[in-house]
């Protein structure tokens, strides 16, 4: 899978959940487009080993913990004196029907699918209203739109990252900020457990899961100078599953 090459030279893009799957493929398209790139995750021994073989910087942290998200913004204004494009990728998965569903269960999920991706938002803005520019891209989910069974949890949190997007775009297009999401519907370790008889259902009319890599193109099309004028979109990057 090609990457269309925007030019990200003298950038520094942050992105979360970039240890594996659509994060790895997206930090790789950045720093093959010249940006300087800040690959986050939980795992820290795997986002390591991740970094190093793209020479990218590698962060361990919990998007769910405030302390964690500010001090991953202040050491990367520290080292690169700029923020231009936030990725917000990170998410877990804990299924259950929603009578199974326990509290923890809930709280982790919302806490790390929307609740990381308000803390990185929250916590660049400054920095994106001082500079007068910045792009911010979400990851959300066809569950979010449609809702999906054992998912009430996920959905919910995929829903709020809509909601999230649509509210920040309006209150932070006047410094120069868009922000926008993708829906994407690629192989990953989310989806390898779908068996082979079911995937036609949820692939759509291209009748196949993507490549992480083209749901880095279109990532990397919304954080470019070229996608200036977009921004409260939800791009549905899912080979038309979701008409």
């Amino acid at each position: 899978m090609g990457n269309i090459n925007y030019d990200f030279t003298g950038r520094t893009v942050i992105v979360t959940g970039a240890a594996r799957g659509i994060g790895l493929e997206v930090a790789k398209h950045f720093n093959n487009s010249g940006a300087d790139v800040v690959m986050v995750d939980f795992d820290g021994d795997e986002v390591k080993q991740a970094a190093e073989t793209i020479d990218a910087t590698a962060v361990q942290a919990d998007v769910s913990n405030t302390d964690d998200v500010e001090r991953v913004v202040q050491d990367t204004l520290q080292r690169t004196g700029r923020i231009d494009v936030v990725v917000n990728n990170a998410g877990i998965l804990r299924d259950r029907v929603l009578w199974k569903l326990t509290d923890e269960d809930w709280a982790q999920v919302l806490n790390v699918h929307a609740g990381g991706t308000f803390r990185f938002t929250r916590a660049v803005v400054p920095h994106f209203r001082a500079q007068n520019y910045g792009r911010i891209i979400n990851v959300t989910s066809y569950s979010g739109i449609r809702g999906n069974r054992g998912q009430a949890n996920y959905s919910t949190a995929k829903a709020g990252i809509i909601g999230l997007t649509k509210t920040s775009a309006k209150e932070l297009a006047a410094f120069g900020i868009t922000v926008n999401a993708i829906s994407p519907n690629a192989a990953t370790r989310m989806t390898a457990s779908i068996p082979e008889e079911k995937v036609s259902e949820v692939t759509g009319p291209i009748a196949r899961f993507a490549d992480p890599a083209e749901m880095a193109n279109a990532i990397a099309f919304l954080a470019s100078e070229e996608a200036g004028y977009i921004t409260g979109v939800v791009l549905p990057v899912d080979g038309g599953v979701s008409m």
